[in-house]
């Protein structure tokens, strides 16, 4: 039954897919956490909202606005924050609303939500093109090897920015590329959960990985891995019970955070009682 499903071809771009999504927000995700910068994926992923609505509007391929908008607002408000004292939960804030404000406008303009408009809000992982599978791998190869290049650097500055500033890096240009790393994972994820659950996959492996309380290198590995398989999972029990992949994914991910996060209760309960 397995290896007939993954004779669709449908099937077999979903899960190549959804693996070099789960791998890139993983990793991206976990400097996100680190950095308590856990919501700025979600506002990226609202502001791809208004720009993907401008390309379906204009006949563009809506990811290449979508990304486009998305960088534009991420450089943008990084400027800011760089510029001013405004806090940064006030500036995602900014972020969120204007891109969801955006895409609304659109929307209404235009007579309502269209089918393409609907998938990238909620996600539709089985439904990728051969050119939406392209655009995912290739933009999460762009993502995967700068940060493996610059990757001692964005350690560097997430731990300890004034040190990192101190030493003679340039902060400002690496947090520049570092927010436009953020948004080409969120335009990308979209297409598995959907704009309002980006944020969630994120986030929550990162945080079941943080569970563990092991190194970095090591917790990078653990949230990749529960990353892969919760999509994996999610996606197979999406298919089979015929449930929309998005919130599967999801609430896969949910479960094994609260599993994770049981086992480590009990194994600190059973070691209280041995001691």
């Amino acid at each position: 039954m397995v290896f007939e499903v993954l004779e669709f071809g449908f099937m077999q771009r979903a899960l190549i897919a959804g693996v070099a999504v789960a791998i890139t927000t993983s990793v991206i995700g976990l400097f996100l956490v680190l950095r308590r910068n856990s919501l700025f994926g979600d506002a990226l992923s609202h502001v791809a909202f208004g720009g993907i609505a401008v390309g379906l509007v204009a006949g563009v391929y809506p990811l290449w606005t979508g990304l486009a908008l998305s960088i534009a607002g991420a450089l943008g408000i990084t400027k800011l924050r760089q510029s001013t004292k405004i806090p940064a939960d006030a500036t995602v804030a900014i972020l969120l609303s204007s891109g969801l404000a955006l895409g609304i406008l659109l929307v209404s303009a235009t007579g309502g939500f269209t089918l393409d408009l609907f998938s990238f809000l909620f996600g539709s992982i089985l439904l990728v093109s051969v050119n939406d599978t392209l655009a995912i791998l290739a933009l999460a190869g762009v993502v995967l090897a700068t940060v493996i290049v610059l990757y001692k650097r964005f350690m560097y500055i997430t731990f300890d920015e004034e040190q990192a500033r101190v030493s003679g890096l340039s902060i400002a240009h690496m947090n520049y590329l570092f927010v436009v790393l953020a948004s080409v994972t969120a335009v990308v994820s979209m297409r598995l959960v959907g704009i309002l659950l980006v944020s969630a996959l994120i986030v929550i492996p990162n945080i079941t990985a943080l569970l563990f309380g092991k190194g970095f290198k090591k917790t990078a590995i653990i949230s990749v891995s529960v990353s892969v398989f919760c999509v994996l999972a999610g996606i197979a029990i999406s298919y089979a019970f015929n449930l929309a992949p998005a919130g599967t994914i999801v609430l896969v991910s949910v479960a094994t955070f609260v599993a994770t996060l049981a086992g480590r209760y009990a194994t600190r309960k059973k070691a209280e009682v041995a001691a």
